[in-house]
């Protein structure tokens, strides 16, 4: 059957960490090629994402260079699933990831905000936007993206609320760079790296595809797909670009969410490591072919430094000095009336030929009564709002802020993401 191209879309928020080791490794390897850095820098486009780039531009400034990059550093990075068919559809981040670099500059941090978090969202004139003290944080980036008057979506301009919108709540006062991934490149990614090793540590069948790539067709069932299931077995295996994303997307397995963080968590840790392999690195033709492939998916802003400065500048931060940290919480939600039943309760009841007339002896009289008191009460459902952070990663976010990251995990070890 066909591939649909909106399946794919559907892969931003499982694949978009994939972009993000890429982005932040891929200056090690454009240090050592230098045709490449030229392609590179030329392919990846670059757009002023914090809104900020103008004003610094008219003021008296000295050329930024690599060596003003100092840490520690910050870096936000958020996924989108674009519809490239509809030059009008508005945007929402459906990963939003956070790199802290500290000052050494050879060691990083990469964590994952929930997109359903909850979080203050300020106003934001730009796009006449009255800001929500408390709204998804995926929302973020669809209300700034939006102009008034203007159809096509502004998606540096969303970015740019959704950076207000994750300092506010993180405490991180300022990101040093940031970047939009488009996903949809990065299937592509890791097939010119060769496609890549990973270990699946447990069986996992696919609701998305089938066994040979292709979408599962649409249908009803408990996931809302129908067909044959591709199935990834536990052990050592060599994935292609569609088997690697496909993999790590699944949450409806056991562990759900948290298990599929962690095979996203694995999923970086195999592009990074491919990256950096030696056979890669020595191949100048295949380094050139995988660091345009990723620049094609990627918009920059390195705040006045190009990405080659920042090439420079993290040359010594290598896969093995980067953490992965797995952040917990819970959903948010309240109890609501359910009205659903309230068309029925307007229709005739059948009163069994009740003549008006009431025994007083008759006990199930007084039965009925109670029933009727009990159906009379509303009907509660359960509604979701969203996603908080539980205590300890809050407070994870309140090192990030300070500076201190460091100590805290070395009291926290059992965050680190294995």
């Amino acid at each position: 059957m066909a591939r649909q191209r909106h399946e794919a879309a559907r892969w931003a928020r499982w694949c978009v960490t994939a972009g993000t080791a890429l982005m932040v490794f891929s200056g090690a390897m454009l240090v050592m090629v230098d045709r490449a850095v030229a392609r590179y820098e030329n392919a990846v486009h670059q757009e002023d994402l914090f809104g900020d780039e103008g004003a610094a531009a008219a003021g008296p400034s000295a050329p930024a260079r690599p060596a003003d990059i100092r840490g520690p550093l910050n870096i936000l990075l958020a996924g989108i699933d674009p519809r490239h068919d509809d030059p009008n559809w508005i945007p929402r981040a459906d990963s939003v990831l956070v790199m802290h670099i500290p000052a050494g500059l050879d060691r990083g941090y990469l964590f994952s905000l929930p997109r359903d978090l909850l979080v203050a969202i300020p106003p934001f004139p730009k796009s006449g936007y009255g800001g929500n003290a408390s709204d998804k944080l995926a929302h973020a980036m669809f209300f700034g993206a939006q102009t008034p008057g203007v159809r096509r979506a502004n998606y540096a301009q969303g970015f740019e609320l959704l950076s207000a919108a994750v300092s506010r709540y993180t405490g991180i006062k300022r990101f040093d760079a940031g970047a939009i991934i488009d996903f949809s490149g990065f299937e592509d990614v890791v097939d010119a790296l060769g496609g890549i090793d990973m270990v699946v540590d447990q069986r996992v069948a696919s609701i998305h595809r089938e066994p040979d790539g292709d979408p599962r067709d649409h249908g009803k069932s408990s996931t809302g797909y129908v067909g044959p299931q591709m199935v990834y077995e536990p052990g050592k295996r060599h994935f292609k670009g569609w088997q690697a994303l496909d993999y790590a997307r699944q949450r409806y397995i056991p562990g759900g969410d948290y298990a599929r963080q962690r095979h996203q968590q694995q999923l970086v840790r195999a592009i990074v490591a491919k990256a950096f392999s030696g056979d890669l690195l020595t191949d100048p033709l295949r380094l050139d072919k995988v660091l345009r492939t990723v620049g094609g998916s990627l918009t920059f802003s390195g705040r006045g430094h190009s990405i080659v400065d920042w090439a420079f500048a993290l040359q010594d931060l290598r896969p093995s000095g980067m953490t992965m940290v797995r952040l917990s919480g819970g959903g948010v939600g309240r109890w609501v009336e359910d009205k659903s039943d309230d068309d029925k309760k307007d229709e005739p009841k059948d009163d069994g030929g009740d003549d008006g007339k009431t025994d007083p002896d008759d006990t199930k009289g007084d039965d009925k009564k109670d029933d009727k008191k009990k159906d009379d009460k509303p009907k509660l459902k359960y509604e979701y709002l969203g996603e908080q952070l539980d205590v300890l990663s809050r407070q994870f976010l309140a090192s990030v802020a300070a500076g201190s990251v460091e100590n805290f995990m070395a009291f926290h070890p059992a965050m680190i993401s294995k």
